[in-house]
């Protein structure tokens, strides 16, 4: 079959021939029909993600759409190594599939359930969001993070404040439920202190960050509090992705001083169940009102062209 392959950690993949999987006792066989570029995938690739096995050669993807053998049109997880949804045909185990809602198109469901599974699993199953509550997006510029803002006003979030770097996708946060904008690109303790502001003024309750480094450490420097008489109060700090960085310094005056919780949400920390749950919810509620997003789709021949483009739209090869 046609798929696209990795050889090297160090190299796009590239579209040739791949074995056919064959199925097991508790698998079946999906013709995919369209997949999405997300930075799982392209981590993955790398072999610098958590989940990677490291061995070669294998087909990328996590996730994607197809039919099932009895025509049934499907979103799907990848189960077994090899093999994965950049390619012709995929296996799954039936407990991994969901049927799709006739009103979503094949490649908005591509582009859309990653990013948007990574807000709703953290919110719903991570920091247990409440309506009326506050939330800040740090990272609320791409993809995921413009599906994050819509989300939190979905939960019913009161008040969201997006974070980023890009000017004007930062501005378009606003359209999608954002009540205010704070812009990276200023000097640390201007960003410090528009930090603070929201914090203590306006009383954050939920972080989610997809992007840790830099920008995170000034936003948890703010976090702490002076003084010895205060009344903490909890700050649910929800860790997605690390766009920005691995690693950052922390103070340890920011946990004593403070109601910060640091928790993770992905793969391990959110069961697969829950996970699949997150993944209904949204495909659920996009059929009542569709989200918006921003997507491009194209061949899959064309993956190793396209693998490291930037483009501000999410990208969902169709095999």
């Amino acid at each position: 079959m046609n798929a696209a392959v990795v050889h090297s950690f160090d190299a796009p993949p590239r579209y040739e021939t791949f074995a056919d999987p064959i199925p097991q006792a508790d698998e079946i066989l999906v013709t995919v029909t369209a997949a999405g570029l997300h930075p799982i995938v392209k981590s993955l690739a790398k072999g610098t993600h958590y989940g990677s096995t490291g061995q070669l050669p294998f087909v990328p993807g996590v996730d994607g759409v197809g039919r099932t053998p009895d025509g049934v049109r499907v979103l799907f997880g990848s189960s077994r190594p090899p093999y994965g949804t950049f390619a012709k045909r995929s296996i799954t185990r039936r407990s991994m599939c969901t049927p799709l809602p006739d009103a979503l198109d094949d490649a908005i469901v591509a582009a859309m359930i990653n990013p948007a599974m990574s807000s709703w699993a953290a919110l719903a199953h991570r920091a247990h969001f409440v309506s009326g509550e506050n939330i800040l997006i740090l990272g609320a510029t791409g993809c995921s993070g413009h599906l994050a803002v819509q989300i939190a006003r979905r939960f019913g979030a009161r008040r969201i404040v997006a974070v980023g770097r890009n000017p004007r996708a930062l501005e378009e946060t606003k359209s999608l439920g954002a009540d205010a904008t704070i812009l990276l690109n200023q000097d640390r303790d201007g960003l410090v202190s528009a930090f603070r502001d929201e914090i203590s003024n306006n009383k954050i309750d939920v972080i989610l960050d997809y992007l840790w480094g830099p920008p995170a450490e000034a936003l948890l420097a703010a976090v702490v509090q002076k003084g010895l008489d205060h009344e903490s109060r909890r700050l649910r700090y929800i860790q997605i992705g690390n766009s920005a960085g691995p690693n950052l310094s922390l103070h340890a005056a920011t946990l004593r001083s403070s109601g910060l919780e640091l928790i993770g949400s992905g793969f391990g920390s959110v069961s697969m169940d829950k996970i699949f749950e997150s993944l209904r919810a949204v495909l659920q509620e996009a059929a009542k009102q569709p989200f918006r997003i921003k997507l491009a789709a194209a061949p899959l021949r064309d993956v190793e062209k396209l693998w490291n483009s930037h483009e501000h739209a999410r990208l969902v090869f169709q095999p």
